[in-house]
């Protein structure tokens, strides 16, 4: 596998993109399409929150079906949440306007939307911007990065990343997006992310290899426990790469999915680090846990403790606060078998052997936390399980970015 130097969703053949403002916002851009010169096949992952978004629905209703899609098209700044039949509407008219513009069935629309909830699309920004935005398609990187960031909201940077695989001698390339710095802690989706790639694939094992390496990466991120209304993940493949069409879960597949796991933990990772405020990207291993399950649950909690995100914030190797998230995370182990490392490229310590201090040196402890990437590495010392989870720190800026949000 090789990555893409600035690769985006515009890598893969027969992909173009283009982002642009078009007034939905006040200044920043806010519109964004990503169109396949040939109909793909689209598959997705949603929010399980019971409070959806008009477009979510939508989208869910047409990666069911067995229909292709032309074009995924992403407004940011109005989230289309909590709107009503009004709502549902105005998510129809948007997809009617991007397919009239296309020449296509609306059908053949995915509509994504983030910002504000609770207030309704306006609808002549997009009438109004459709036209020159579609002007502005293009399967360069730069159109790529403009679609990275017509999606922002409270993101700091683009995402995006693009690599190459070996399919029986064909190159096929895998592209993607995604949005995401709060209200970040999904499952079975996260925020906004966007994949394409040019693999010729069946529908039914493209839907398989996301739904398989979702659990892993996506849904192992959390900034501030709160899951979106608009939590979606859509993948698309033209099949324009010409490898024989794999129709079954063989080699081939195999090595898709571990490009599909590397980019999605990629961008998992990323917005991690660009959690609202965040200083600092952490990374929770959980080794020898009874089972993946127990990992997990072990690792999220973790992960998501407010009390373990400002210790890191603030460089202070304040453990007991580690083995209490473990303690109230709702999974059975003996606190007296647990060893605890923390690691940065300031080197590994061990704080806890045996679910109790060590005698470690406070110093180096601060050094290694004060890394941008700091990891802390739990061997419950029961059984094979292991899980990672990626969350930031918690700091003053967390705060005043969600009180000024609608400011």
């Amino acid at each position: 596998m090789k990555v893409i130097d600035n690769g985006t969703v515009t890598s893969p053949k027969g992909f173009l993109g283009a982002g642009q403002h078009v007034g939905i916002k006040k200044r920043k851009k806010d519109l964004a399409l990503i169109v396949s010169e040939v109909e793909a096949d689209a598959v997705g992952t949603f929010t399980t929150n019971m409070v959806k978004a008009a477009p979510v629905l939508w989208d869910k209703k047409i990666v069911e079906g067995t229909q292709k899609v032309k074009a995924i098209a992403i407004n940011s700044g109005i989230a289309n949440a909590c709107t009503g039949k009004l709502g549902e509407e105005n998510n129809e008219a948007f997809a009617k306007i991007v397919g009239d513009a296309f020449g296509v069935s609306h059908e053949k629309i995915l509509i994504c939307s983030t910002g504000v909830i609770g207030q309704q699309l306006p609808l002549e920004p997009i009438e109004k911007g459709i036209d020159s935005t579609k002007a502005l398609l293009s399967s360069s990187n730069e159109a790529g990065i403009e679609v990275a960031t017509s999606i922002m909201t409270t993101d700091t940077k683009p995402k995006h990343i693009a690599v190459e695989i070996d399919i029986d001698g064909t190159t096929v390339t895998l592209g993607a997006c995604c949005k995401g710095s709060g209200m970040i802690h999904p499952n079975m989706a996260t925020m906004l992310g966007f994949i394409t790639t040019d693999l010729n694939i069946s529908k039914e094992l493209l839907n398989k290899a996301l739904k398989e390496v979702i659990p892993d990466t996506f849904n192992m991120v959390s900034v501030d426990r709160d899951t979106s209304t608009n939590d979606t993940v859509l993948l698309l493949a033209n099949g324009l790469a010409g490898n024989k069409k794999i129709e079954t879960e063989d080699q081939n597949y195999q090595t898709f999915k571990e490009a599909l796991y590397y980019v999605n933990e990629y961008l998992a990772k990323c917005i991690a680090g660009d959690g609202e405020g965040a200083t600092k990207l952490l990374e929770i291993n959980v080794n020898h846990a009874k089972d993946i399950k127990q990992a997990k649950v072990i690792a999220k909690s973790v992960c998501t403790s407010p009390l373990v995100k400002t210790a890191v914030y603030g460089n202070d190797a304040n453990w007991g606060r580690l083995l209490c998230a473990m303690g109230y995370s709702g999974e059975e182990f003996d606190p007296y078998q647990v060893d605890l490392y923390i690691e940065s490229e300031y080197g590994e310590l061990k704080l806890v052997e045996n679910g109790m201090a060590t005698d470690y040196s406070e110093e180096v402890a601060t050094k290694i936390l004060s890394s941008e990437y700091v990891k802390a590495n739990i061997d419950m010392k029961i059984a094979d399980g292991k899980a990672t989870a990626w969350g930031c720190d918690l700091t003053y800026d967390y705060v005043k970015i969600n009180a000024d949000y609608r400011s």
